[in-house]
């Protein structure tokens, strides 16, 4: 099975963490982003992922490598200009020419999930369908799309945002599609699939699926730091072993033992807390040093960045190499 990954944002919401690294490249506790997505991919039966690529294209290579991991052979496409979902999904598919197969996998790699995409497969299988879409039930649709099936599980209706806090179904950026659906996508430029190629389907072979698990869009600090607890604490389905619930600490960190780390916390190699200092409910990335007495609450620090003694740091990003300065 192959599956064609779109990784092509550039994670603003994110920024400073992202001024040099995609989204998709960032460490999530101890690995990746986009290893998480690999690995649940591998636990469905997928051998081969093309991630279609925009901003910063060799961070994300260098991210997982050139090869294989878990188990699937990886490679990578760059879109020379944009293309939307749409037009992402077909130039990598037109990369893979006649080795594309004729049912694959499409997904956005901007999500931490553990959906059962095997049950996807099934239900696009028994349907006959040419397009079949995962959807997820939210409290609060105001941010999403909502998705309206028959009793058959047949698409009826795409709505759009309306910005009204209602309960429905959503689009879970994870598509079954048959390779007839390429010939809908116009090659070269901008498409949406979800707009433009979806409602085209309705009627014509577009299903939709529930699927019931984790599934979270990481793309704020407040989602970054919250599915780091969520991996941590066991509410998805990972491969990470974590140091003790909600807390992880990388091989060759210092804590020394008149700090204060955790309960939720995230240490990465290299990194150094220092006597009389605090960590809570914060992710320090490789290389970062807290010095003696500061305090870090809510917070995401980037690689080799640095807290005084005796500063206080609430709810901020730091971006790779900042110091923070005493007082």
């Amino acid at each position: 099975m192959q599956a064609i990954v779109l990784v092509g944002g550039e994670g603003t919401r994110l920024r400073p963490l992202t001024n040099d690294v995609p989204k998709p490249a960032l460490t999530l506790v101890d690995r990746p982003f986009l290893a998480y997505m690999v690995e649940w991919l591998a636990a469905h039966g997928v051998t081969e992922v093309v991630f279609a690529c925009g901003f910063l294209p060799d961070v994300l290579r260098e991210a997982l490598g050139d090869g294989e991991h878990a188990g699937v052979r990886l490679s990578y496409v760059a879109e020379p200009d944009r293309r939307g979902t749409g037009g992402a999904i077909r130039f990598a598919a037109d990369s893979l020419g006649e080795r594309l197969e004729d049912r694959f996998l499409a997904l956005n790699g901007d999500v931490l999930t553990d959906l059962d995409l095997s049950a996807l497969l099934t239900a696009h299988a028994d349907s006959e369908s040419r397009a079949t879409l995962a959807l997820y039930p939210v409290e609060d649709s105001s941010a999403y799309g909502l998705v309206s099936c028959d009793g058959a599980g047949a698409v009826v209706e795409l709505l759009e945002k309306s910005g009204e806090a209602v309960p429905g179904e959503v689009n879970a950026g994870a598509y079954v599609l048959e390779r007839s659906v390429m010939d809908l996508i116009p090659p070269g430029r901008e498409v949406s699939i979800e707009r433009e190629v979806f409602p085209r389907l309705i009627g014509a072979g577009l299903h939709g699926l529930r699927l019931d698990g984790y599934w979270m869009d990481i793309g704020t600090p407040e989602r970054y730091l919250e599915a780091s607890w969520d991996i941590l604490e066991g509410r998805v389905a990972t491969r990470v072993r974590p140091t003790a619930p909600g807390l992880f600490v990388g091989a060759g960190a210092e804590i020394d033992s008149a700090a204060s780390v955790g309960p939720r916390a995230v240490i990465a190699p290299g990194s150094s807390v220092e006597a009389g200092a605090t960590v809570r409910e914060s992710v320090l990335l490789d290389g970062c040093t807290i010095g003696a007495g500061a305090s870090v609450s809510g917070s995401i620090l980037a690689p080799g960045a640095s807290v005084a003694p005796g500063a206080v740091v609430t709810g901020a990003v730091a971006g790779r190499d900042e110091r923070v300065s005493a007082g």
